[in-house]
């Protein structure tokens, strides 16, 4: 990806060791319990699925909690990022806008950022997939999670 310039159609992130290998392992693990549950259910054998879907759910966490750290960095560096850009005005309307649409902000580029954050606050673009693709000047971000 580094010798590719991201844009919206490669910016997603997949980790291969996690995405590819681990979450289809405990996938497959908690599947796996409850055949052996069905197929001889005991205490032992519920306990497997228990136990099982910790694992799963540990996962689950271990992904998540990284990923809400990192968007409350990203909400605060674009507060002081709208701060430098944007005209006082709209960037105390800028307070309106949802941790999500911020985040998906986060990929314009310094130029465009405020014709975007008016069309965001204007509520002509509102998901996520509509902002990243109004994006003319892809700012990468490459230090994601």
């Amino acid at each position: 990806m580094a010798s590719t310039p991201q844009s919206f159609a490669n910016h997603t992130r997949w980790q291969p060791p996690l995405h590819f290998f681990v979450l289809p392992v405990m996938l497959i693990n908690v599947i796996w319990a409850i055949v052996v549950f069905v197929k001889a259910p005991d205490r032992n054998s519920g306990w497997l699925i228990v136990v099982s879907l910790a694992l799963l759910v540990l996962v689950f966490f271990v992904r998540l909690n990284p990923l809400k750290a990192q968007d409350r960095l990203i909400r605060l560096e674009e507060k002081l990022r709208y701060q430098q850009l944007l005209s006082p005005a709209l960037c105390q309307q800028a307070v309106a806008l949802s941790p999500n649409q911020i985040i998906a902000l986060r990929f314009a580029g310094d130029d465009e950022l405020e014709e975007l954050v008016t069309a965001v606050l204007a509520g002509r673009l509102t998901r996520n997939k509509e902002i990243k693709s109004a994006i003319k000047n892809w700012r990468a971000d490459t230090f994601r999670v």
